[in-house]
């Protein structure tokens, strides 16, 4: 269109915007034509002389226009111009109707703004011509380009900075019920950022599916553009089923749904990339090229463990195939994902732990070459599972970054109903499956309080599992549960355990809300529902959880009170009887060592390697070490230093006493380790090392410090703290039973048998459990006569051994 009237313009547009079956991409590049044609023509109207030109610059240079949007446009000129000349283009502009957004600049005026004014910068990079000299524009883009690429590194981190500015203005995307699709984290402004720094050529996004992300969001906003006949970015509720109608959706839940999803895609294509930048940028500057969006240290892996001495640090073992490099998780040159199912999740679960996040390149190659799981899943995927879940907030970025590659839904298919769904109500902050694994972070902090941390934190990761379903979320979500939990290998106890936490996980707070807490019949519905104390506690702690990941508006003090005093009276009508199981009778193998022990004077030990077979291999699992010697001071904790001198990660163990030959109590030590980078141990040496530590030839202690001293020391993601109390005098009626909850550290079973011989007292019985990343031991001890500790006397050893741990 070459004419300078705008009523030609309006009419032409308003037929465009009516044209049937023109949309998305095509409608916006015919916008952009259109006003390109009608721009050159006002501007040849105007006389404009040679030595100058119109550019069209930001989303319009991109010619990108929505049905609402601004022409931003620039008039260059080399030398004095008609003061009248801009007004001449100008004002037809005004009068049709459109929205303007323009300067007049020389070249070297709007380089000068550029370096002043990012966001000027950022329009320019897209700088296109519309009319006058060519010549012209090519220079200033060609300018500008440059002085983009020459200032990087200055220009880059202020361009993250006003990223991270603006998604604290108006949040994510991907999880608000009316959200700015402009604005937002992960939003049609991240895509310019992403863009900009392609030109930088410091780094690339990841191109996969972003450029479908982004015609998304604008097919999306050029709807709600015709919708309001507004400029507006903000997607209401009142108007998304109209917009849903207006792009062929068939409801507004599915059109956030794809907004969500577009979203997510967008804003996980900005964390691989500015990771990339920021790491490029620390090497030129001559920093630590340790970089991460989560960046904690790493603590080690495995109560028998240690931090691994390396010379070099670009490259550390973080677990069996899994090493850090450059900031992240990736895998070891050695690692075979289409060999080890359990690699993705071993490495997920190592990265959470060491506070990092899992490489771009790892998860893409995770995403092609690793197999399915068997099911039910081996053991180590389950404890894996439970370990990245244990992490806390540090889970969160592994969590979206296999997500991002379907790796989520690859591991647990019901995910997909869940996966990017809105909650329309305004208590919640997040989609469903978002909900998910914030409860799951928030029950992190909460496992001190429960016997089975490993319970928990699956309960509250498919507590709402159903949502997406016909009927009662909770009734649909235990039936799932119930598979869910098979597939994961959860024996018939623990699965009808989970089926209990999600079928009930709102009746707790429901009850204490609507019921008389004075009257017993509400105690009574309550210890009905969960029959035992340890289900108390589990349903408890996930209740918190949930309601404090769901939002502020769901949990307050007052609701926190009313849960906290139902609890605690349904403890006291469930409370008796210990929790832990009493010990089977010894086999003919264990009466067998015990003998021999108590006959020599010394240490009888087998050792039995585990394995697990699926349908490629037979894997090794593990090391089942059996040891008896005669009972002697100090001998839980030297046993636990010799296997973290080994690097042997303690998974179970039990002690007792046996007395088979009338000689004097033999100690029975029961252990079931693992190598913490899956190499086991060879028998004969643990076999020497165990009886050097006995007769005092080997200082384990020292050897530990040692090694410790020498490893690089790291600060560790955030833990909850240990917890060491004394149980209930109906536990044991023989003895005094120390409970220990703790984050599962190198070394740790020794510092409390340490701790435990130092205090004075015997151990005469123990069960030690590793669930995922927590440890939940239970110690009976007694005083030297073999009686059970005074009250006073028992809270002086739980302090010893808390301070120990401290």
């Amino acid at each position: 269109m070459t004419t300078d009237q705008p009523s030609e313009y309006a009419a032409a547009r308003a037929r465009l915007l009516a044209e049937p079956g023109l949309g998305g991409a095509a409608r916006r590049t015919a916008l952009s034509r259109l006003a390109d044609g009608w721009l050159a023509g006002l501007y040849a109207a105007a006389g404009a002389p040679s030595g100058t030109a119109l550019v069209a610059v930001g989303g319009y240079g991109r010619g990108e226009l929505s049905p609402r949007s601004d022409l931003d446009v620039v008039l260059l000129h080399q030398g004095p111009i008609d003061p009248a000349l801009p007004e001449r283009i100008w004002y037809p502009v005004w009068d049709g109707g459109a929205a303007l957004d323009h300067s007049v600049r020389t070249p070297a005026e709007a380089r000068a703004v550029a370096a002043e004014d990012l966001k000027a910068q950022l329009g320019l990079l897209d700088a296109r011509h519309l009319a006058g000299d060519p010549a012209l524009t090519a220079a200033l883009r060609s300018d500008v380009l440059a002085d983009w690429r020459a200032t990087a590194a200055k220009r880059l981190p202020e361009l993250r900075q006003s990223c991270l500015e603006r998604a604290e203005r108006h949040g994510e995307l991907s999880f608000l019920l009316e959200p700015d699709l402009k604005e937002a984290r992960g939003g049609l402004r991240d895509v310019v950022a992403l863009n900009a720094i392609a030109a930088s050529w410091l780094a690339d996004a990841p191109r996969d599916g972003l450029d479908a992300a982004a015609a998304r969001l604008a097919d999306v906003r050029d709807a709600l553009h015709l919708t309001t006949g507004r400029a507006t970015e903000r997607l209401a509720l009142q108007e998304q089923d109209q917009v849903a109608a207006r792009l062929g959706v068939l409801d507004a839940d599915i059109l956030l749904r794809q907004v969500y999803e577009s979203a997510r895609t967008i804003a996980y294509a900005g964390d691989v990339t500015w990771r990339s930048v920021e790491r490029i940028l620390a090497a030129r500057g001559g920093r630590s090229r340790r970089v991460s969006r989560l960046a904690f240290p790493f603590t080690g892996v495995g109560r028998g463990s240690g931090a691994v001495a390396r010379g070099a640090v670009d490259r550390r073992p973080l677990a069996e195939g899994v090493v850090e490099q450059d900031g992240e998780a990736v895998l070891a040159q050695g690692a075979r994902p289409a060999q080890d199912p359990v690699l993705a999740l071993r490495a997920a679960a190592a990265a959470a732990q060491a506070g990092l996040t899992v490489g771009y390149a790892t998860v893409r190659r995770l995403a092609a070459e690793a197999r399915p799981l068997p099911v039910p899943w081996p053991d180590e995927a389950r404890e894996q599972l439970i370990t990245l879940l244990g992490a806390g907030e540090s889970a969160i970025p592994v969590w979206e970054a296999y997500e991002a590659e379907g790796l989520i839904t690859r591991l647990l298919p019901d995910w997909e109903r869940v996966r990017c769904r809105p909650q329309r109500n305004a208590v919640h902050r997040w989609t469903v499956d978002r909900h998910l694994i914030e409860t799951a972070v928030k029950a992190a902090a909460m496992t001190r309080r429960v016997a089975r941390p490993d319970l928990l934190l699956v309960a509250a990761l498919l507590h709402d599992i159903g949502k997406g379903w016909p009927g009662d979320h909770s009734e649909a979500g235990e039936v799932i549960v119930r598979d869910v939990a098979g597939r994961m290998g959860f024996d018939k106890a623990d699965t009808e355990t989970l089926a209990l936490l999600v079928r009930h996980h709102l009746t707790l707070v429901d009850t204490a809300t609507r019921r008389d807490p004075d009257d017993p019949a509400t105690v009574d519905l309550i210890t009905k529902v969960v029959g035992t104390l340890p289900h108390l506690e589990l349903l408890h702690a996930l209740t918190e959880a949930d309601a404090t990941a769901t939002g502020p508006a769901a949990w307050s003090s007052w609701r926190a009170s009313l849960v906290r005093g139902l609890a605690e009276r349904a403890a006291e009508r469930l409370a008796g009887g210990s929790s832990y199981p009493l010990d089977a009778e010894p086999t003919a193998e264990e009466e067998r060592l015990a003998v021999e022990a108590g006959r020599t004077g010394g240490p009888a030990l087998t050792l039995l390697a585990q394995t697990q077979q699926d349908s490629f291999a037979i894997e090794p699992m593990g090391v089942e070490l059996t040891l008896a010697l005669p009972d002697q001071p100090g001998l839980l904790g030297t046993v636990a230093g010799v296997l973290a001198l080994h690097r042997l990660t303690v998974r179970s163990a039990g002690l007792r006493e046996l007395d088979p030959v009338g000689a004097g109590p033999v100690l029975l030590l029961s252990w079931t380790v693992a190598a913490e980078f899956g190499e086991l141990p060879e028998a004969a040496r643990l076999r020497a090392d165990l009886r050097r530590a006995l007769d005092g030839s080997l200082d384990v202690a020292r050897k530990l410090a040692e090694r410790d001293a020498a490893a690089p020391r790291r600060r560790g993601i955030a833990t909850p703290p240990p917890v060491v109390s004394v149980a209930p005098g109906g536990a044991s009626s023989t003895a005094t039973v120390l409970e220990v909850r703790a984050h599962d550290a190198p070394g740790l079973l020794h510092r409390i048998g340490r701790a435990l011989d130092a205090a004075g007292v015997r151990v005469r019985t123990a069960h030690v459990s590793t669930l995922g990343a927590d440890a939940v031991d239970a110690f009976y001890v007694t005083d030297p006569a073999g009686r059970p500790l005074t009250a006073e006397r028992a809270r002086e050893v739980a302090s010893a051994v808390q301070a120990a741990l401290g």
